[in-house]
């Protein structure tokens, strides 16, 4: 295993059984940053009703918020792994405890192979004829997160959630997928096309409503509807974006240290925001105002880990 490298949303399956998700592109020559998303039965089990997954043969709940952290820290601290520009651990696999990889792209390509095919797989195939195909792209820069990527995806039930390899193939699905959502007879809407995918939901953020937060995400265009009149359903479809094998550069080692300052807030001017689709999301920037907190000379950049600050600007 130490010839592997993997990147973001690459998984990594341990000896144990716990299914993590590779975390981004920098990462320790001992292993892999990851985000803990699944563990079987035997090891956890969730009161959530959403975390329930099952192959028919085994039973797997899957992590929301902080529990996969939680749940590494005081049950397998062995996949916990030194972050040495912070000086702290955080989820990680040491490559010798890797038993298995599971690569999105050879997922998706097994899943279109296999036969028969169930009613999610079908409607996928007509999600793909529609953006992956009209676009003209090749289905080797594309692959399959989740459920679908283990292997434990309910067909009646389950989102279509799809990767898309690389920043030239994401504007050119973005560009599709907004000309399907004007096309009201293609099948294909906006998720957010209206504030109903966060009504009743509990509300984290301080600085961005409801309204704001919907208008980010819809004209993100990757987070779509699909529906499906052969299953009857109304099927979520995501293209969620991962950079290209020539895209990833190598920047393991470059960071020496990382060191907390404190919180300012500031105005800045976006001057180039290449890598905001991935994670981490990075935007290059120059401060136009320090509104509060310690004046900062050398302001150069924003990097977020958060998902939903992918694309913000």
């Amino acid at each position: 295993m130490a010839s592997l490298r993997l990147r973001d949303r690459d998984a990594i399956i341990t000896r144990e059984g716990l299914i993590f998700r590779v975390f981004g592109y920098t990462h320790p020559p001992e292993g892999y940053i990851c985000d803990l998303e699944y563990a079987p039965a035997e090891l956890f089990q969730s009161k959530n009703p959403k975390a329930f997954r099952t192959d028919g043969k085994r039973v797997f709940y899957k992590f929301y918020e902080d529990e996969g952290w939680h749940f590494v820290k005081k049950k397998f601290p062995q996949h916990m792994i030194l972050h040495k520009p912070l000086g702290k651990k955080v989820v990680g696999v040491h490559k010798g405890d890797i038993a298995e990889v599971r690569l999105p792209e050879q997922a998706l390509k097994r899943l279109l192979e296999a036969e028969p095919k169930d009613e999610l797989i079908k409607a996928m195939q007509k999600v793909l004829e529609a953006t992956v195909h009209a676009t003209g792209l090749s289905l080797e820069n594309f692959g399959v997160f989740g459920s679908l990527l283990h292997g434990f995806y309910h067909p009646k039930f389950s989102d279509i959630d799809l990767i898309v390899y690389g920043r030239e193939n994401l504007e050119k699905i973005r560009q599709t997928l907004e000309e399907l959502y004007s096309d009201k007879s293609s099948g294909f809407s906006n998720e957010f096309a209206d504030t109903s995918p966060v009504k009743g939901k509990l509300w984290r953020y301080k600085n961005l409503n409801r309204e704001e937060f919907v208008w980010h995400q819809r004209r993100k265009l990757i987070y779509g509807v699909f529906r499906d009149e052969a299953s009857g359903r109304t099927i979520k479809v995501e293209f969620e974006p991962v950079k290209s094998r020539s895209e990833i550069k190598g920047e393991d080692g470059e960071t020496e240290k990382i060191t907390w300052m404190g919180w300012i807030k500031a105005l800045l001017r976006v001057k180039d925001d290449l890598e905001a689709p991935y994670m981490p999301s990075i935007y290059q920037v120059e401060p136009l105002q320090i509104v509060e907190g310690r004046r900062i000379g050398n302001l150069e950049r924003v990097v977020s880990y958060l998902e939903e600050f992918r694309m913000q600007a």
